[in-house]
Order: C-alpha cells, then structure tokens, then sequence
C-alpha cells in the first residue's frame, strides 16, 4: 500500500515567516530485484541529495515490492499523481531515486506522460542518482529517454532469462507451477534430486533451490485415471458418459466439482499422465494478456516422470481423439464451429472442448495450423489483434530483396559488397561490416508511427542500416545507419521524428547509402 508522510509540520510552524527551503515530495519503489534498490537505500540517497542542495522533504509515497512495467497495483505513484493532478500537492519538487525507480514501463512515452502531469501542474521531478540534471535542456531528454528505454529493455531481457531457466527445469523433469491434476501429486525434492514431503494444495516450497516434480497420486485416484482411459480407448464411450458415471458415483474431481465433458477431455489428452513434462502451451508477454501457443514452441521433455497410464494406452486415446477430426472435411468442422459460436456469442478452447459432437480444441489446431485461423475462417476476431503475424511473414519474405536493393544502392555509389551467406553480412570495402534489419510499421492507440527493431548485436556488425517501414508495411520509408559502437542494446525504438543525433545517419536513397557509411568515422565503428 501507499505510505504518505508529512514529517515537518511542527519544524515549520518553528521557522515562521523565514524563509522556506523549496519543499518536495520523494517517491521510493522497490521490486524484489536487488537490495541496493532497497526503499531505505533509496531514501538514505535522496536524503544526501535534498541536503546538499538545501531541499526540504515533506512527503514520501512509497510503493513496496511492486514492479515498475505498469502503473497498475502502484499504489504509490497513483497517490502522487492524483495529488498532483487535484492541486492538492503542497510541494514543488519530486525526488527519484533514478529513471528506473519512476517506472521500467514497456512505452517510454507512458513514463514520460506520468512526468508530463507533474510538469503541467509546475511541479518538476529530480533523479538523485543519475549523472544529468533533469533540467528540459535536449542532452539530459536524450540521455532520459534512453535510460526509459534501457528500464524497460531491462525488464524484458529479465523475463528471456526467466524463460530460459524455466525451460532448462522443464527439460530437467521439474514443474512450473499449476495444479498436479486428479490422481497426480507435487512431490518437493532437494537440490540432490531427493524426495522429501508432497505439497498440498496452495502450499509452496520454502527453500529457493528445492524442485517440485508429479508423482502418482493415490491408488484409488490412479485407478480411476486408468479407468477413465480404458472405458474411452477399450469401452467405446464419450467423454460426456464417462463424465456422468463418474457423477453418479459420487466421484469428484481434484477441485471438488462435478466431472464435465471438458475436464474428462482434459484428463485424455494431458500428456502429464504418460510422464510427459509440456510447459509452454500458453504464454504471455510482459503486460499482454495469455495465449495459445502452436505445439512446436512448446517446451517438453519425454519420460521425465512415472507414467500413470500406460502410453500406449495414452497414444490410442490421441488417436481415437485425432480420428474424430478426420472424420470430418474442413467445411464440416467449420460449420460445426459456426454453429457454436453462434450460440455462445465467443470461441474458446474450453468452449470448444465443453461442446458435445464437436472436434476438440487440439483438432482444430492440427486441421488449421492455429486456433486463431479457424476462427478467422467463421468470422470470430479474438480481443486480441494477431494481425502483425501475417505482417512479419511478409517481411521476412521480403528480406532478399530489401539486401539486393542495399547492395545495389552501395555498388551505384562505386562501392564493393559481399555478402556472408551464412550471417548475411555485408563486407563493404573489405574494411566495413553491415547488418541489414526491418522495422515493422505500428501505431500507437493515439495514432502515432512506431518501428521497433530487433539489432544483430551477436554478429558484431560495424554498421546496422535500419530500414523503416511505410504505412501498411509493403515499401520502406526510410533507411538509417546505426555504428555498432553505440548500439548497447539489442533493441532500439524509432518514432515518426527521431531527435538526439539519429537523423544525422538518416538517408531516404539507396543510392547515396555509399556516400554516408563513408561519412562515419571509422574510429566510432572500430
């Protein structure tokens, strides 16, 4: 929770009618990144620097254990900013500990929009521990606006590491959270790899380096799985009846709840009960809401665990699931599919799977390639605009001839190139290195152009020639050229107007391309 503290009432009333110090407010955020970031840390520093420069601190909003990619669940800042906005704030000043403490916010326009409030209401924001003065002047709105974008590139390279980690458990045998599932339990193991209690539900390890791997539940659960896949695969029977003698039998599921057409579904079709670990079938990024992910970007690993069901047995029940689909043509499956999304008014996998003598969910990934293609081919548009996927496939399709077209513009200007087949690269000269990127063309929901590109940093090129993008993502706009000494960060934003020296390296003919990589002095690309 937010924490606002006037700690000078009585200091003032002493002082009277002197002279006042100028008064300010300091904002202290810490996530659980590191200790040096600690709110005590943070404020022993913002203290140092009031001091020196004879402020007076008269408020702290404090936002605890809270990470800086949204404004959402920051308390904190929501309260400075509402006390701002109401003319309520009885201070001139805000006191930062640095750039990243405002907000590691995936938009650095979205950081700067919270600073445009203070700044209209004439109330300016200091960061203590940065090396420029936050004084409107364009060096320190540069080196601000890379620091945001170093904030939130910090963030997601934070989350690439996580994944990776993730994923090398997974390939190790160990869980990722989530439920274990009826007739599975989590059982916690050492560092050594051995067994000690199982978690109950909603407990959690206590010792970082513990792992959680699934083990067979009780016979009684492990029996029912069993017979579950046996009246399916040898009995003939649907999910829906298995579903409703498991009901008449006062048999529950791992949640307490009746067994439906779905969740015997899920049961069938989990690879966990062959021993299988799968972690990544759904997935989002940082501040995006979840999605489905296509099989070959999931991440398992074979045999990692004992199997509850035999996997023979478990094949023939993918079978049988898979046989099912095949029945039916393409048309008749998305006419089946029609039909349910006109009754339920939205898609979903668990819609899907719920339905009775509808393919499940799975199938009509494998028939279409993706959920998403087969809802677009019924008329159904998720919340969610995956448009940009057919955008990027055209790009990369587009990728040969936007090079051919470089080493055209170089070889006019007298120029000599070869290219790396194997990187892509291009030999200028003999002397220089150039990679060649594509910045796909987006808009902001205000209306305003953005082009984000990811840099080639592992090929240590000496120059990067970025290539925006025009409208509808079909020609290039413009071209710019990037030393590789000042390229730090694997990803770097353009906005329709780029200030802070990258329109010097700016260039809209190809054929004068040759002229400006030799205006780059060759000791910034050395």
């Amino acid at each position: 929770m937010a924490r606002v503290v006037d700690r000078h009432d009585k200091a003032r009333a002493k002082r009277g009618s002197a002279v006042r110090p100028p008064r300010a407010a300091e904002y202290l955020r810490m996530s659980t990144e590191h200790q040096q970031y600690s709110t005590e840390n943070q404020a022993d520093a913002i203290r140092r620097y009031a001091e020196a420069r004879g402020i007076e601190i008269v408020r702290t909003y404090t936002d605890h254990g809270k990470s800086g990619v949204t404004i959402h669940g920051r308390d904190g800042l929501q309260a400075l900013l509402q006390d701002v906005e109401s003319g309520q704030a009885d201070f001139n000043t805000i006191l930062v500990y640095d750039v990243s403490r405002w907000g590691r916010f995936q938009d650095p326009d979205e950081a700067g929009y919270y600073e445009h409030i203070c700044k209209k209401a004439s109330i300016t924001i200091q960061y203590c521990a940065e090396q420029f003065e936050n004084d409107g002047s364009p060096i320190a709105n540069i080196v601000k606006d890379v620091k945001r974008m170093m904030a939130g590139e910090y963030s997601r390279e934070l989350s690439v590491k996580v994944f990776a980690g993730q994923c090398r458990l997974i390939e190790r045998g160990c869980r990722q959270g989530g439920a274990a599932g009826f007739g599975l339990r989590r059982q916690l193991i050492d560092i050594g790899g051995n067994p000690k209690n199982l978690l109950q539900r909603g407990q959690q390890k206590s010792i970082q380096t513990d792992r959680v791997i699934l083990v067979p539940g009780p016979e009684e659960e492990v029996g029912i799985v069993r017979w579950i896949y046996g009246a399916f695969v040898e009995g003939g029977r649907t999910e829906r009846e298995i579903a409703a003698e498991l009901n008449a039998n006062g048999i529950w599921t791992d949640l307490g709840r009746a067994w439906t057409r779905g969740t015997v579904h899920q049961v069938l079709i989990n690879p966990k009960y062959a021993g299988d670990n799968v972690w990544n079938r759904t997935s989002s990024k940082i501040t995006e809401k979840p999605h489905r992910n296509r099989p070959e970007f999931w991440v398992r690993a074979d045999d990692a665990f004992e199997a509850v069901v035999d996997r023979a047995l478990f094949n023939a029940a993918q079978a049988i699931v898979q046989d099912r689909s095949q029945r039916l043509s393409n048309d008749e499956m998305l006419a089946a599919l029609s039909s349910l999304l006109k009754a339920r008014g939205q898609l979903s996998g668990l819609i899907i799977d719920e339905a009775e003598g509808l393919p499940s969910s799975s199938a009509y990934q494998y028939r279409f390639g993706s959920l998403l293609r087969a809802y677009e081919l019924v008329g159904f548009t998720p919340d969610r605009d995956y448009g940009y996927v057919e955008t990027n496939r055209a790009l990369r399709r587009m990728y040969p001839d936007i090079v051919a077209s470089v080493i055209a513009g170089i070889e006019a200007g007298g120029g000599s190139v070869v290219q790396d087949p194997e990187t892509d690269l291009l030999k200028v000269n003999s002397e220089l290195l150039l990679s060649i990127i594509i910045g796909r063309r987006t808009e902001t929901a205000a209306g305003s152009a953005r082009w984000h590109l990811r840099l080639d940093a592992g090929l240590v090129p000496d120059l990067t020639v970025a290539v925006r993008m025009a409208e509808g993502n079909l020609v290039p706009l413009d071209y710019y050229i990037l030393p590789g000494i000042d390229m730090a960060e694997p990803r770097i934003r353009f906005e329709q107007h780029n200030e802070g020296g990258l329109d010097a390296y700016r260039f809209d003919d190809l054929g004068a391309l040759y002229d400006l990589t030799g205006r780059v002095p060759l000791k910034e690309v050395a």
